[in-house]
């Protein structure tokens, strides 16, 4: 296995255009935000059994000086660097994580983590096993998606949960694109296995849905400690007509949804799905 340097990269609150800036304008999703982080973010990054990696996280310079606070605070359970940018281009970028590595090795590592969301124990350890050999982008293609006390099992081949292998000499990080465009511009590795990553759906979600079919979380609360503690065992019941009925009507409208938004984007171009949403938004307020 070739020595890397390894990095988890976390947006918190930069400053978004479109869309999503209407959510993270709205009263309260900042502290909404900090909770999910504490609950489910933190606690997985504290539990990898990896633990040979540096974890950058990006405020916005604007934040106010309670949430500053707090997460210099949190800095207690498990490390990492802070970095207030009202934007991160790749030159910033590169810069902040040279700054984590001054005798850098051969090869760097880059994981995103949205921080409403969680890893499995070993996420940092089984995206290491995968970095070998030239740029690549790594996939650890199943996970689970949490809403409530629903836990469902979910297979994505282009996940939020991506990474990239570069060489320092050229280096390039899992930002690089759009996370399920990553294939454009360089190879691809996808691993199944194990679930590997926890998405939280919740009420300030920005694209987040539930899809996939729905499990008895028991077996997998060791590799998510303190994620799933207080998720109930569904009945027999719950199971079947999810799997008979419920999970086939996701499935129908995820083709849908994904046949209409392809429609868009060739139409108008990538970002048009996003004008749309904005538009529907600004139409019910």
């Amino acid at each position: 296995m070739e020595e890397v340097d390894q990095v988890l990269l976390t947006r918190f609150n930069v400053p978004s255009a479109g869309y999503e800036s209407l959510i993270r304008a709205s009263d309260g999703w900042l502290a909404r935000r900090l909770e999910l982080f504490e609950t489910y973010c933190l606690p997985s990054v504290k539990h990898q059994t990896e633990q040979r990696f540096q974890w950058l996280i990006y405020l916005d310079p604007e934040s106010p000086a309670w949430l500053i606070e707090r997460m210099e605070a949190l800095k207690q359970t498990r490390p990492f660097t802070m970095r207030l940018r009202t934007k991160v281009d790749k030159v910033d970028l590169m810069a902040d994580i040279s700054h984590l590595f001054p005798y850098p090795r051969a090869k760097l590592l880059s994981s995103n983590l949205d921080n409403d969301d969680g890893l499995a124990v070993d996420f940092t350890a089984r995206v290491r096993k995968l970095a070998e050999g030239e740029r690549h982008a790594i996939y650890l293609s199943n996970g689970l998606i949490r809403r409530g006390s629903e836990v469902y099992l979910h297979s994505d081949p282009s996940n939020a949960f991506c990474s990239v292998l570069s060489s320092w000499n050229q280096p390039d990080t899992c930002w690089a694109d759009w996370h399920n465009q990553l294939g454009r511009n360089m190879q691809v590795v996808h691993d199944g296995g194990a679930p590997a990553w926890l998405q939280v759906i919740h009420g300030s979600n920005v694209s987040n849905r539930v899809r996939g079919r729905r499990v008895d979380p028991i077996e997998l609360k060791d590799k998510f400690p303190e994620l799933l503690g207080d998720v109930a065992r569904p009945s027999t019941t719950s199971l079947l007509v999810d799997a008979l009925i419920k999970q086939w009507m996701r499935h129908l409208r995820e083709f849908l949804r994904l046949k209409a938004k392809d429609a868009l984007q060739r139409l108008a171009g990538r970002d048009s799905a996003d004008t749309v949403k904005l538009w529907l938004r600004t139409l019910r307020s």
